[in-house]
């Protein structure tokens, strides 16, 4: 009973597809390096080339966020921009993740509405370091107004990684599911990211679970 007082993801996975009318395949997506240093124009431009030859997605990284070499309103403006080229040209639904995360709900939810202004189809929050009830404002939100939401678990480590003390991966994530998102990063079977493959798989039932 107490599960069922929460909304859980804004959309989905079906939804997510049916947005982007892709089926039958995984999303195919990257994360813009360098991370940070480049200027909005730039990146907005390494967005494009991304999007332009084949991915479905790209995204910011975790700590992407409004740096003096690079605003989070210009990054939205270019990326945006990058989107709408990359479309014109695939004839596909394209996407790139912005990271609304914010020191404030406030200006976390500033962010989300000028990404929904724009007409992106998502954004990033960090749920961890934004906490849960930011992010669960911000799945309302993005279920109330069309928007996909993309988690990143940014500072899971600190809190998962040691044996003896800490709270299991499986626990946040299964928070997470609670509070909302319609994604998140669970670890890979394979590449550079921490985690054994079972381990990892195990991750992606359970936040495919019926609750």
């Amino acid at each position: 009973a107490y599960i069922k007082t929460f909304q859980g993801p804004p959309h989905g996975i079906q939804v997510e597809r049916d947005k982007l009318n892709k089926y039958g395949r995984p999303l195919l997506g990257c994360t813009i390096k360098p991370k940070l240093g480049l200027s909005a124009k730039n990146y907005g431009r390494a967005v494009y080339e991304c999007l332009r030859g084949g991915l479905d997605f790209t995204k910011d990284d975790e700590n992407v966020n409004s740096q003096p070499f690079m605003r989070w309103r210009d990054r939205f403006l270019f990326c945006a921009e990058a989107i709408y080229k990359a479309q014109a040209e695939t004839g596909e639904i394209k996407g790139h993740y912005l990271n609304a995360t914010a020191g404030t709900c406030e200006e976390m939810m500033k962010r989300a509405i000028f990404a929904r202004e724009l007409g992106v189809p998502i954004v990033m929050h960090d749920y961890l370091t934004g906490g849960f009830t930011a992010n669960t404002s911000l799945a309302h939100y993005c279920r109330d107004n069309g928007l996909l939401l993309h988690i990143h678990r940014a500072m899971h480590a600190v809190i998962d990684r040691q044996k003896n003390h800490g709270m299991h991966f499986r626990v946040l994530a299964k928070a997470l599911r609670l509070s909302g998102g319609d994604h998140i990063h669970a670890g890979t079977v394979v590449g550079k990211l921490e985690g054994e493959r079972e381990i990892t798989l195990g991750f992606v039932d359970l936040l495919r679970d019926d609750f």
